[in-house]
């Protein structure tokens, strides 16, 4: 019912005929609901209602002759049941548009039998007010056939159509069955160039080709058109050429399955036709949000086809409109590619550039969204690919989708975005600078989708190494031996090329070398059968750059390039061999090893001079140890080996005594210590060789402490 004040409506009825579509339209082509327009329906089968849809108040004139003005249709799904409410917006005497109907649509593959809508009348008694309205100029647009009207009493009545000379084959508007649901897929049919018409055969000129690729598009055929709802001709721009691309959003609810999308274009399509009075459906192009492409208005979707979409602007633009509503929520990047696709390849048969600007004629006065005027005939210029909402009040294609629009002319229009190296594999990465032997694999990431992207190109030392494809993310090539510049360089359909900065990479075979052979010695430290204590040592270097050194056997170390030793243990009587190899930054190895056995000599393998007692303890190695405070009482080891440590107890009260190496004083060695320890290898020696040495330890006699206890010798043989 309506409000005696004309400024709202509402219409509820629970026993409609089956829809997937709807749309609210009204008398006046050029008036628009300045309010709210809010929809809920009842799901067939489940009864449960959807929440509120708000529909766009203004799906836009389109083109001169429209019958009925009306918000976008949206899908709903499969629905028996349906509840309007409209508020006018503005002043308290701004009013709803006159003759305000709901428009539901069954959108079923094939003849125009199979989508008769039906409608609900709310009648107002008001005429639209000039707030409400904006003037355009009339037509010969044909008004639609007649619709089946139901008042709020549920009686049915027809509203006849405007006049209009016959177009074809007459039609009639039979009832839909519950059984009739929407298909999901047309029929298979031929798809063709251009989709023929029923009554007329247009010759065209064969269409230009384009610098950019042609994505794939499911033609009118396919997506199931009924050609004699629309048997007109279709009509071409004036001028021949494309100048710009209108980019708009359905308005239409997002939950829409793909598999369902034909059957939305099929709605849209009937929609524009049979409740606004369009020659055709109004896009040149639909998308869903998985990216796939349908051709709209028929004349062939390599021609310069004037749509129904940008009024004022149709006459040199072409429009493509992405099924779903995206005022919250961007376009997924399927979509978004696709339209990027569309768009640089119809331009592209113009040689217009998609990042640039354009003049347009207005063929009426207007209003942008943002405020922006123009009288009939002015040169408005627009950005090549812009929104629907730059030329007219509207806020199509939705604000998530208008901030997308600068992505879609980069990505159309290139160079590829976002280029870069993201990894090299087979190199080794030191700083800035990576190594390899010879061949290696560039990895790169860029923005652009990969179906904009003709090719790309492996550079080294700026000559193409390697060529790949569009989709490709990566490229493998050997380099000759020495530093190089190497860079990816990105070809856009479009031609125009982006490259990386440069990465450099040495590659080299040259191996490392073992400047000292790696060599073992005693050291000093707690000495146990199982737990020798040795220094390991090397030196290694390498022409270009070293990485590190791996010990590799009798464990597994890591250590860097400027590392030249390490301490560990090794068990007593066992012959143990030490590996090492060196990895340079480019993968070439050397390797080296040692090998030594480490002989523990007891004290009681001296020869002794002067008094020693012998000591128990399972602290001393061997469990025995010999003491002496005897002064110059000595004890005498010979072996052969490289290398030596004599192993002692220490306390605080020990004393000092002197070290002969082969007959020669080489040290006097303090046992003190502040804390008590056992089997300590307090005193090392090692030779550059092994060969037969003595050494001979000397009770200083200390005074105050002269007792020295020795637990015997360790050798390395």
């Amino acid at each position: 019912m309506a409000a005696a004040d004309g400024r709202s409506a509402a219409l509820k009825e629970e026993g409609t005929r089956p829809f997937s579509m709807l749309g609210v339209t009204w008398t006046e082509p050029s008036a628009r609901v300045a309010g709210t327009v809010e929809v809920r329906t009842r799901a067939a089968g489940s009864g449960r209602w959807s929440s509120w849809l708000r529909l766009e108040g203004d799906s836009g004139q389109g083109e001169d002759g429209a019958a009925r003005g009306g918000t976008e249709p949206a899908w709903v799904g499969p629905s028996d049941g349906v509840e309007v409410r409209l508020r006018a917006g503005g002043t308290t005497s701004g009013k709803l548009p006159a003759g305000l109907r709901l428009d539901m649509v069954d959108p079923k593959t094939g003849g125009v039998r199979g989508m008769a809508p039906a409608a609900f009348a709310l009648e107002e008694t008001e005429p639209p007010t000039p707030a409400e309205t904006t003037p355009a100029p009339g037509g010969s647009e044909p008004e639609p056939e007649p619709v089946v009207s139901v008042t709020p009493s549920g009686e049915p009545v027809t509203t006849p159509p405007v006049s209009q000379e016959p177009t074809g084959e007459p039609t009639t508007s039979a009832p839909p069955s519950p059984s009739a649901s929407v298909p999901s897929t047309p029929p298979a049919s031929p798809s063709a160039g251009v989709s023929p018409s029923p009554s007329t055969t247009v010759t065209v000129p064969p269409a230009p080709p384009s610098t950019m690729p042609r994505p794939p598009i499911t033609h009118r055929a396919d997506w199931g058109a009924d050609e004699s709802i629309s048997p007109e001709a279709p009509g071409y721009l004036p001028g021949g050429q494309v100048k710009a691309v209108v980019v708009h959003h359905t308005a239409e609810s997002n939950t829409y399955t793909c598999e369902q999308a034909p059957a939305v274009v099929r709605g849209i399509y009937a929609y524009h036709v049979k409740q606004l009075g369009w020659k055709d459906i109004g896009y040149n192009f639909l998308v869903d949000k998985c990216g796939t492409v349908y051709e709209g208005r028929k004349g062939g979707v390599d021609q310069p086809v004037q749509g129904a979409h940008a009024y004022g602007f149709n006459a040199e633009t072409t429009g493509i409109s992405v099924l779903g509503t995206y005022t919250d929520t961007a376009p997924s990047q399927a979509a978004m590619t696709a339209v990027a696709r569309v768009a640089a390849w119809k331009l592209g048969q113009y040689g217009v550039d998609p990042a640039g600007t354009t003049t347009l004629t207005a063929g009426d006065g207007g209003r942008s969204f943002f405020g922006r005027t123009w009288a009939k005939g002015a040169q408005v210029s627009f950005p090549v690919i812009h929104g629907h909402r730059d030329g007219y009040n509207t806020q199509c294609p939705g604000d998530a989708f208008y901030g997308q629009l600068p992505t879609l002319r980069s990505w159309a229009a290139g160079p590829v975005a976002g280029l870069a190296i993201k990894s090299i594999t087979g190199a080794n990465l030191s700083g800035t600078t990576y190594y390899t032997k010879s061949s290696l694999t560039v990895n790169w990431t860029s923005t652009t989708p990969s179906t904009l992207v003709k090719s790309h190109d492996l550079l080294v030392d700026g000559q193409v190494a390697a060529t790949a494809t569009g989709s490709a993310t990566s490229a493998t090539t050997a380099l000759p031996p020495g530093t190089r510049k190497v860079q990816v360089r990105a070809v856009h359909h479009s031609g125009r090329t982006t490259t990386t900065p440069a990465a450099t990479v040495v590659a080299e075979t040259t191996a490392p070398v073992f400047t000292t052979r790696p060599a073992l010695a005693l050291r000093a430290g707690t000495v146990d059968t199982t737990a020798v204590p040795l220094t390991l040592s090397w030196k290694a270097t390498d022409t270009t750059a070293l990485k590190e050194v791996r010990l590799t056997s009798p464990v597994a170390r890591t250590y860097g390039p400027s590392v030249y030793s390490a301490a560990h243990t090794a068990k007593s009587g066992a012959a143990t061999t030490w590996s090492l190899t060196a990895h340079d930054r480019a993968g070439n190895t050397a390797g080296a090893s040692v090998s030594g056995t480490h002989v523990i000599l007891q004290e009681t393998a001296a020869t002794k001079s002067g008094t020693w007692a012998a000591k128990s303890s399972t602290s001393y190695l061997g469990g025995k140890s010999l003491a002496s405070s005897t002064k110059n009482a000595s004890l005498t080891w010979t072996f052969t080996g490289r290398s030596a440590a004599w192993v002692v107890s220490r306390a605080a009260n020990s004393g000092q005594a002197y070290v002969y190496v082969d007959g020669v004083k080489a040290a006097t060695v303090d046992l003190k210590s502040a804390t008590t320890k056992y089997r300590d290898a307090i005193w090392t020696k090692t030779w550059a060789t092994s060969a037969k040495h003595t050494v001979r330890i000397v009770v200083v006699g200390t005074a105050g402490r002269p007792a020295i206890t020795t637990d015997g010798l360790v050798y390395l043989k």
